[in-house]
């Protein structure tokens, strides 16, 4: 087994139970882990052989894109759609940060994890 990790994927999105932040939008990250089976392409060096990671960002940029009033709301929709189209892989963590979130102090940024397991 192995674990893939996509790191500070940074996205402009439009996410908060404010109307302004529906509006204006913030600054995101988003950082993936993935556990699937990397022995294969360890061996064979074919992409066929593991889990794409142009994938993975793809499917993470396309729904930070989708307006959600919860982080919650955003990292499942991440969650679920790698699980129905990556069937390879096992197990998922998802953190997704609002930066500079507006909460009346001064905070770096907000942070929501979500982890799965493929059942």
């Amino acid at each position: 087994m192995g674990i893939i990790k996509l790191k500070n994927i940074r996205t402009y999105s439009y996410h908060g139970c404010l109307i302004e932040e529906g509006k204006i939008g913030s600054d995101y990250t988003v950082n993936l882990e993935v556990k699937t089976d990397l022995r294969k392409s360890s061996i064979s060096d074919d992409l066929k052989d593991t889990v794409d990671y142009v994938l993975l960002n793809r499917i993470v940029v396309e729904e930070m894109a989708i307006r959600s009033d919860l982080l919650e709301h955003v990292a499942h929709r991440i969650l679920t759609r790698i699980f129905e189209e990556i069937p390879e892989i096992s197990r998922i963590i998802v953190a997704v940060s609002k930066l500079n979130p507006p909460i009346g102090g001064d905070v770096e940024a907000v942070t929501i994890e979500l982890e799965e397991y493929r059942s």
